[in-house]
């Protein structure tokens, strides 16, 4: 059996996720990178004797767009599949059934799934320092459950998990990090910008209807060179205080 991880993950919070669960795993791990523009996720065909582990964030209760177009591309083969999916201690609402529902119409068979809290990419008050160590001991133990299950039954039923067919409206942030005089234009952000919202030839510029306030820019700049504006920012921390204030628990599907 190979394990496949596949991953979204612009600031590294989803990753940590993925990562604590696929190394409880004794088997070849391959690991696909969502977020890259530069590979052909078409190439990407899976089997019955596969396991993936498929770990996107959410964005305003939905999968990222341009993770959804990505795994669009490419092929299920029926690979037993368990659902990932991170979220900055307010809610994921839909984001769970719509990425069942994007792996199911690609032949991906999903037997479990996990809703999982990490720090807010954006505002890190919220969920800061998580997955902690209590979260990795639950992450550890959410997998071993999981394996237990496929060891037990290897035609496992799909999952039923929670979430709207009706997709919540999510229209995108306001909020845009912008590059200040700090920025050398070394080019780190643009060759790693997911959507391709930063020109490679200006670097300081962004195509704000590109951009999806991922904050990978802002994560990546060695100069500390892009930010948001910080008035904005406190008014959008204001009025997610009294939802994001109180810790969340992770869950488990199964």
């Amino acid at each position: 059996m190979n394990l496949y991880q596949i991953y979204f993950s612009p600031t590294g919070g989803t990753k940590k996720v993925a990562d604590i669960m696929s190394k409880t795993w004794n088997c070849p791990k391959i690991e696909i990178d969502l977020s890259n523009p530069d590979i052909d996720f078409s190439q990407f065909t899976f089997s019955t004797d596969d396991l993936c582990i498929v770990s996107v964030p959410c964005f305003g209760g939905r999968v990222p767009a341009v993770s959804l177009s990505r795994i669009n591309e490419m092929t299920g083969g029926n690979a037993q599949t368990i659902i990932v999916v991170t979220y900055g201690n307010r809610a994921y609402e839909d984001t769970l059934i719509e990425l069942k529902n994007t792996l199911k119409a690609r032949s991906f068979h999903c037997i479990a799934a996990i809703a999982a809290v990490t720090e807010h990419s954006i505002m890190h008050q919220f969920g800061e320092g998580r997955p902690n160590a209590d979260d990795e001991s639950e992450l550890i133990r959410f997998t071993d459950r999981i394996r237990k299950k496929l060891e037990q039954n290897c035609n496992l039923k799909e999952i039923q998990i929670p979430g709207n067919t009706s997709y919540r409206v999510y229209k995108g942030l306001p909020l845009k990090p912008k590059a200040n005089k700090k920025c050398s234009k070394c080019g780190l952000c643009a060759t790693n910008c997911p959507t391709q919202a930063i020109s490679k030839a200006n670097p300081s510029s962004i195509n704000k209807s590109k951009c999806i306030s991922c904050m990978r820019c802002t994560s990546l700049c060695p100069q500390h060179a892009r930010n948001l504006n910080k008035l904005a920012l406190l008014i959008a921390s204001k009025k997610m205080q009294k939802v994001c204030a109180t810790p969340k628990s992770n869950e488990l599907f199964l």
